[in-house]
């Protein structure tokens, strides 16, 4: 089976490339090479593995995506803006590249829909903005986003009507979704358009909603990444990881090999499709806890700073629960975060002589989303 994977080249991407070549698909990558991803060089990174099919170009670009979706038989759609707080200012952008691409992907498959066999598109944790809460009666409520007069006075947990606090719980697949930023709206566009499209015209379709996804790899100058490369840059800067907030909100951290392994199993099941599933470890980890861990495994003495600000679009806490995935798919991660942590440590050591100035704080500050 030859497979298209849109944004290969990228953190995930690399991964997911690399179990196909190992089952002994035809991989075809087609990546932009952002240079906020890849540096400003934008050359073909050093970790692709040997055996992938490599076009640079725009998943905008329909006359490279009809070439390409020519002879493919299975697309994993991975392209897309990435930033949650850069997209609340390069709207256009954003829409564009994750909405507007995902759309002319879609034409051009509809051209070719009887070679397709399966379509995966990638989601996110984003979509569903706050997590899934019990009040004090134990009952399942779906909190709206924090008031910014609560944000103001710096109290951080999700309150219910009579002021008290929602104990967080593992938020499952029916969570109404109330994404909080254009990034988290733009990752929700393109789950539900998949997942149209796929019923609309039979073809079997699958949404991994990606919690905070991990490991080697990932872009350590991009100021606009992930929470765990954000903090492992300025560690390796010997430079304290600025924490929002008190650093008690709770994410789910889950490996990227674990993450790549569920993409092929979804390729080779029909058991998932035509559902959007939760992609996490199932397992939650304080941002602080975060920072602390990584500074140990690092062997820094660096104790991280508690701005005590706040992002306009921030949520608290979202953590996965993954009984569906493993019912039906039966995939399970295999990766603790401390296990997986452990395991990027040769990785960092040897990106330690790269100096990349992460500005995401200022910026934020300048646009006026950081209080």
């Amino acid at each position: 089976m030859r497979v298209l994977v849109t944004g290969g080249a990228g953190f995930i991407g690399s991964y997911i490339c690399e179990q196909l070549l190992e089952k002994g698909y035809e991989v075809v990558v087609l990546d932009n090479l952002d240079p906020q991803i890849h540096g400003e060089q934008a050359s073909w990174p050093t970790y692709m593995p040997e055996g992938t099919e490599n076009h640079i170009g725009d998943v905008r670009d329909r006359e490279l995506v009809r070439k390409l979706l020519a002879k493919t038989d299975a697309v994993i759609h991975l392209a897309a803006a990435v930033g949650v707080g850069q997209s609340m200012y390069k709207i256009e952008h954003y829409c564009s590249v994750s909405v507007m691409g995902t759309a002319i992907l879609l034409e051009e498959i509809l051209r070719v829909k009887d070679r397709i066999k399966k379509l995966i598109v990638a989601s996110s944790m984003s979509i569903y903005g706050e997590g899934e809460y019990v009040n004090d009666k134990g009952g399942r409520v779906f909190p709206a986003s924090r008031p910014l007069s609560q944000l103001k006075e710096g109290i951080w947990e999700l309150l219910d009507s009579d002021r008290k606090v929602l104990k967080p719980i593992q938020v499952t697949e029916e969570k109404p979704l109330k994404p909080d930023s254009i990034y988290a709206i733009n990752k929700r566009d393109q789950e539900e358009m998949c997942l149209a499209f796929g019923r609309a015209y039979e073809i079997p379709t699958v949404a991994f909603r990606m919690f905070n996804v991990f490991g080697a790899r990932q872009a350590l100058g991009n100021p606009y990444t992930g929470v765990v490369a954000i903090f492992s840059n300025k560690l390796l800067q010997d430079e304290a990881p600025m924490v929002f907030e008190d650093g008690h909100q709770k994410r789910d951290f889950v490996h990227v090999e674990d993450v790549a392994r569920a993409y092929i199993m979804a390729l080779e099941s029909s058991s998932v499709d035509g559902y959007a599933l939760n992609l996490g470890s199932g397992d939650s980890i304080s941002v602080l806890e975060i920072a602390k861990t990584l500074a140990n495994v690092m062997n820094k003495n660096i104790t991280p700073v508690v701005t005590g600000k706040y992002r306009d679009g921030d949520i608290r806490h979202c953590f996965a629960n993954i009984d569906l995935i493993k019912e039906k798919l039966g995939w399970e991660p295999k990766y603790t975060f401390e296990n997986g942590v452990r395991t990027l440590l040769d990785w960092l050591k040897s990106e330690s002589g790269i100096k990349t100035k992460n500005d995401s704080f200022e910026e934020l500050k300048k646009m006026g989303l950081l209080k």
